[in-house]
């Protein structure tokens, strides 16, 4: 017979992952390559002893965990198809051209306030924040290095933008499982979302605004100039190129499933590689012996593996240098790990234990507001994937939102305003190992900067707090349905 377990084993797992991930940091310089990955699954051994020591059976254990990887399969194939893009969009001049256009048009201070606002609307047209980020967001990055802002600063405003449209587009995931877990309707939902993530994006456009008019650009002129001379002799930077990112964002914004709108897009990066770019495909396959043998191998070495195109300036080398499939191979073993640990603490009901007090504790509408934010990150942060943080809090939290009279949109908001947005600055979830792969930037490098995602769950709970934007219910004295009371 299964045992409840107590709120010590519940927690002794994590105290042993917070322990190994601080060690990583300080022991290895690159700490998912490996070390991480390990910490997860050591911690997901200590809560396989605690499990099985209150009874439960190997079998039920193992089968949670096959459960919890299958819900993240799409996504680790998304991770993949995303690395196979970025391949065939360089060979091909997309990404570069994307720089070299956006070189002339992009004012050095108004920048990282462009990069949010692009990322945004992007994302709001796709609703994916991967994609967007995968796509345009590489393309910003790579401006961004060429003007001369740090890489950290251009991540976390690429992030910030792509992560407020994936919030509060119809087309996201996210955006429709947090209204179906709430028990409310898409639309009311985004428009209620509106009163925390307006003003949450109005602070991260004046903070970047801040920093922008702030940064020493007394190097810019020269580096833009090199750049664009560089690219400009390596590739054909036609704007017949831009073709592809346009029926790519177009399948999208029809509805074409994510995986095969990624496939879609390699497929045609690779096309244009061949028509646009022969000098580059016969720099990569130098010894094929035609164009024909050397196109196919340009094409399968850019999906599945690293392809380095060489400038005489070291700085645009690394623009314009891919991995492929096989650079996401780390990210995805992190991903298995993470889900192997999050699917024996949630079989074991070591999750539901630590979380039960929170609830308990949750008197007031603030703070039932604050719990269920701060459910969602703990998800974010042990279960590793953020429809986990958005699925579990939101039915965990259900009656005891309707219970205190509150709307269900005040449950939604609170998932998105929590769940989404924080699943990126963890290093281990699914959202942070991937973009920090993408970006080629590190989770903790980003994360100060990502001030949307930072401000959005401070948000959400200051505004429960002050009772702003609360919709309740009250019982109706001339009926037993109810009305809401007056905002």
């Amino acid at each position: 017979m299964e045992r409840t377990p107590n709120l010590f084993e519940a927690l002794l797992p994590i105290i042993c992952l917070i322990v190994l991930l601080t060690l990583n940091v300080f022991v290895f310089e690159d700490t998912l390559a490996g070390s991480n990955q390990i910490a997860l699954l050591l911690a997901a051994t200590v809560a396989g002893i605690i499990v099985r020591r209150n009874g439960q059976k190997w079998d039920t254990t193992r089968d949670q965990v096959v459960k919890t990887i299958g819900s993240a399969m799409p996504s680790m194939l998304i991770l993949l198809l995303i690395g196979s893009l970025a391949g065939t969009w360089m060979v091909s001049g997309i990404v570069p051209a994307l720089i070299y256009y956006g070189l002339d048009i992009i004012n050095p201070q108004l920048f990282l306030v462009t990069a949010v606002i692009v990322s945004g609307v992007v994302s709001v047209s796709t609703g994916s924040s991967w994609s967007t980020i995968a796509t345009i967001g590489v393309a910003l990055l790579g401006i961004g290095k060429a003007i001369g802002i740090s890489d950290p600063i251009v991540a976390g405003a690429i992030i910030s933008g792509a992560y407020f449209g994936d919030k509060i587009s119809p087309l996201s995931d996210t955006t429709n499982l947090a209204p179906a877990m709430a028990g409310t309707d898409l639309f009311t939902h985004i428009k209620y979302m509106q009163f925390t993530t307006v003003p949450s994006m109005i602070l991260t456009l004046i903070l970047f605004s801040i920093i922008g008019f702030n940064y020493d650009f007394s190097q810019t002129v020269t580096d833009v100039a090199v750049v664009k001379t560089v690219i400009g002799e390596s590739f054909n930077t036609t704007p017949w190129l831009f073709i592809v990112p346009v029926v790519l964002f177009v399948i999208i914004i029809l509805k074409v499933p994510p995986i095969p709108s990624l496939m879609i897009g390699t497929l045609l990066g690779g096309a244009f590689a061949v028509i646009f770019q022969p000098e580059i495909i016969q720099t990569i396959a130098t010894n094929a012996s035609s164009y024909a043998e050397a196109s196919y191998i340009s094409f399968m070495q850019s999906m599945f593996g690293e392809v380095k195109l060489a400038t005489h300036d070291a700085d645009v080398n690394k623009l314009l240098h891919t991995t492929g499939m096989q650079g996401m191979l780390d990210t995805i073993w992190l991903i298995l790990s993470a889900m192997v640990f999050g699917g024996i603490m949630e079989s074991g009901g070591l999750l539901a234990r630590i979380t039960k007090p929170i609830m308990n504790m949750a008197k007031s509408t603030g703070a039932l507001v604050s719990s269920t934010v701060g459910t969602c990150i703990f998800f974010n942060a042990t279960a590793s994937d953020q429809y986990i943080s958005i699925v579990v809090p939101g039915r965990m939290y259900r009656k005891a939102y309707e219970d205190k009279g509150l709307k269900p949109e005040v449950l939604s908001r609170s998932l998105e305003d929590s769940g989404t947005v924080t699943s990126v600055l963890i290093p281990w979830n699914t959202g942070g190992a991937t973009q920090s792969r993408v970006l080629g930037v590190a989770t903790f490098d980003y994360l100060p900067y990502c001030f949307f995602n930072i401000i959005s769950p401070f948000m959400s709970i200051l505004f429960a707090y002050l009772n702003i934007k609360i919709r309740r219910f009250r019982p109706n004295s001339d009926s037993s349905e109810t009305k809401k009371v007056p905002e």
